[in-house]
């Protein structure tokens, strides 16, 4: 390292001739001072390597991390799993900030249909002020309570990985698994400091609807129970009962282990997949919820190429009545629904 002092106008060569002990004193202050900053540009975060970013770790890996600056821990708890803000301020993770799910504006009304991606300026204000700029590593913290409870995670996944973000997991088996394995819970909030986020939009994660109304390539995936793929059951948001013509049926509870409230092994996650062609997906369901699931399984966990998920989905699809729909509806079912028997 070079360190160079010295005085306008005046040459320290010709001072350290004269006055040497002098000299001698300035130059070991610069070296202190130097030494200092250099200290304390080693104690400022450092950037999180994307490719060192596994998409699901453990609560033992996040307990034995948890002093890292870098390490932003998300709770994401809302009334989707029971919890909220309440449940949080009873029991989180060590310095956990929360950000519910269902409120906070994950999922924002756009064009009149709801739960759609926020635009880059929200997400930007979103995310900057839960504290989370793009050095940070964070860790999604659900319920770990069901499948839907997981889509939540999914979800705030995919939003930060759409938004630009490089270094996003989700804790396996949420802040049950936590608690399960006995480690330190936190009471009260803690307040988020916020930071400036700069949002980058990957196009290549999501399917706008008119995508969706062009495909030709790209297998469609619904997530939904096959209650709601038949045509038996709907959103209540949604215009029409079936599916997107052409759509495949893959429920993302598939994925979700219920006994153990966690993702299941990644070869059974395989094999469940494996009924899919080869090429691009788009996945879907009501609200891009349970799509989200399959999503993050396809394209994070399993790795498969050109996964997108259309947010819009059924509500926004059936909210344009000469959109195509498929259905297994019959009169039958539409006669149980007036005498209370069907939906």
């Amino acid at each position: 390292m070079e360190i160079t002092v010295g005085f306008p106008g005046i040459r320290l060569e010709s001072l350290s001739k004269e006055f040497p002990m002098f000299v001698s004193l300035i130059v070991a202050s610069a070296v202190r001072k130097t030494l200092a900053a250099v200290v304390l540009m080693g104690a400022f975060v450092l950037p999180v390597a994307a490719d060192s970013v596994v998409p699901l770790v453990s609560a033992q890996w996040l307990k034995d991390r948890l002093s890292d600056p870098a390490i932003v821990v998300l709770d994401i708890r809302s009334a989707i799993d029971g919890g909220g803000v309440e449940a949080y301020a009873k029991a989180h993770i060590p310095g956990a900030v929360h950000s519910d799910y269902d409120k906070a504006g994950w999922r924002v009304t756009r064009n009149g249909v709801p739960f759609m991606l926020p635009t880059l300026p929200e997400l930007e204000k979103l995310i900057g002020e839960t504290g989370i700029d793009e050095d940070n590593h964070v860790i999604v913290v659900p319920a770990g309570v069901h499948a839907t409870d997981f889509g939540s995670a999914a979800r705030v996944y995919w939003t930060l990985k759409a938004a630009g973000h490089p270094a996003v997991s989700i804790l396996d088996g949420g802040f049950s698994a936590w608690q399960a394995a006995s480690f330190p819970i936190q009471i009260g909030k803690n307040p988020p400091s916020p930071k400036i986020f700069t949002a980058k939009h990957d196009a290549s994660l999501l399917a706008e609807v008119e995508a969706v109304e062009k495909n030709a390539d790209a297998t469609l995936v619904d997530a939904r129970p096959a209650s709601f793929f038949e045509g038996k059951q709907k959103a209540p948001a949604a215009k029409a009962y079936g599916r997107i013509p052409g759509a495949l049926n893959l429920d993302s509870a598939k994925f979700y282990d219920p006994a153990t409230n966690r993702l299941r092994p990644k070869d059974q996650l395989q094999s469940i997949a494996a009924s899919l062609p080869a090429g691009p997906v788009i996945a879907y369901c009501n609200t891009g919820h349970w799509a989200a699931t399959d999503w993050f399984v396809l394209s994070a966990v399993l790795g498969r190429p050109n996964v997108r998920l259309y947010d819009g989905s059924m509500v926004e699809w059936t909210a344009e009545p000469r959109r195509p729909v498929a259905s297994s509806r019959t009169r039958w079912d539409d006669l149980k629904k007036v005498v209370g028997l069907g939906s």
